[in-house]
């Protein structure tokens, strides 16, 4: 079976944080295709604004160019009336019966999978990576004992093998920190609006250029 990994959310704007996210995850995970999914806006951050989406999806296309296994999918931008993650991942498993499918997320949407529309179902159709970040504490009080018994700790994992042999028919959510960069879009912005140059640090030097040129921020 294909091992496709799907990586929602804003990338507002994308930075070098995800791109490691998707070096590492392929490397321990044996993915075939790593797949980033740019929200048109997360239906539990209506409150937020965010950048233009068509912005967000340039900058992740030139933020992915040079690496073949990296994708960007426009699933989520073609139905802004369906934001959903559970929507996208019925859909995604219908297109692809045949494909071992994970979902990626970072640490803080964790903290907030229970207010999202049919969280439960989202961690149960697919298997699951959590990705931590650095000072960043992960808590298991906030899902039920039926999605605890779900979850592989690979934490303590330190030489960090391969999972393909633990990704089974049985899905699983698994919580790694085989990404250790404190890096955030939050914190981007800030700098970009801060007038600091130090961001440029942060993002690839495509994405830079593109933020400078069509001044994103």
């Amino acid at each position: 079976m294909k091992r496709m990994a799907f990586y929602g959310g804003s990338f507002d704007p994308p930075h070098n944080g995800h791109l490691e996210i998707a070096r590492k995850l392929s490397e321990i995970f044996a993915l075939d295709e790593f797949v980033f999914i740019p929200a048109f806006h997360a239906p539990h951050k209506k409150d937020k604004s965010l950048t233009l989406a068509f912005h967000r999806f340039a900058m992740l296309a030139l933020a992915t160019q040079n690496e073949t296994q990296n994708k960007v999918s426009t699933i989520e931008l073609e139905v802004p009336a369906k934001p959903y993650t559970v929507e996208t991942l019925l859909k995604l498993k219908k297109v692809l019966p045949n494909a071992n499918i994970f979902f990626v997320m970072g640490a803080d949407s964790w903290a907030e999978i229970d207010t999202w529309r049919e969280w439960e179902t989202v961690l149960t159709l697919t298997n699951v990576i959590v990705v931590t970040r650095p000072n960043y504490e992960i808590g298991f009080s906030h899902v039920s004992e039926r999605i605890k018994k779900r979850i592989v700790d690979l934490r303590e994992d330190q030489e960090l093998q391969k999972v393909e042999d633990k990704a089974t028919e049985d899905s699983h959510i698994y919580i790694t920190d085989a990404v250790n960069l404190d890096v955030s879009s939050t914190e981007i912005r800030r700098q970009i609006q801060a007038h600091s140059a130090k961001w440029r640090e942060l993002v690839p030097n495509e994405v830079a250029k593109y933020i400078e040129k069509y001044d994103i921020y």
